[in-house]
């Protein structure tokens, strides 16, 4: 079995002149919020083999956060293609993933995690800034998993 944990970066600032989207941090309410969710995700005690975030200022922010919360000691592995994915690229990550790794924990945006929601288990959401996503494959390889396989086992996000 396999399990994949998809995150989306929580509140971000204002958008200013001048500055790239790439570079948006969190803002406070939003560093407090991926705060709240990773220590409400640690108290789960689930094992996380992998964190994949995009590089993007806001989501590297919430992947150290979860990070953090989680004591996870490895490295981060930060995938420039997770900052503007199409669904496919998202597939295509997660399957690429080595089969010695049983859950992923991913970090993404919008609109793309929406797309990959509604492709794996049918989700008829938008996915909130902040959330997180737990589904579980019926396979033990990750170039295996897909709709038919697919078991939504939760979503939470914050102020739910």
């Amino acid at each position: 079995m396999k399990k994949l944990y998809i995150v989306r970066h929580a509140q971000k600032e204002n958008e200013l002149l001048e500055q790239d989207d790439y570079d948006r941090e969190l803002s406070p309410e939003g560093i407090q919020e991926a705060q709240n969710m990773a220590k409400n995700f640690a108290l789960k005690n689930l094992p996380i083999d992998l964190i994949v975030a995009s590089p993007a200022a806001r989501t590297k922010k919430t992947a150290d956060i979860f990070a953090e919360a989680l004591k996870y000691n490895k490295t981060i592995m930060l995938n420039e293609v997770l900052y503007m994915a199409f669904v496919n690229e998202l597939l295509e990550t997660i399957s690429y993933t080595f089969d010695t790794v049983d859950s992923v924990l991913l970090v993404g945006h919008n609109p793309s995690l929406t797309a990959l929601a509604i492709t794996l288990v049918g989700f008829k959401e938008k996915f909130q800034m902040g959330a997180i996503m737990e589904i579980e494959f019926d396979c033990n390889s990750w170039i295996d998993i897909c709709k038919e396989n697919a078991k939504l086992v939760c979503y939470d996000y914050p102020n739910k």
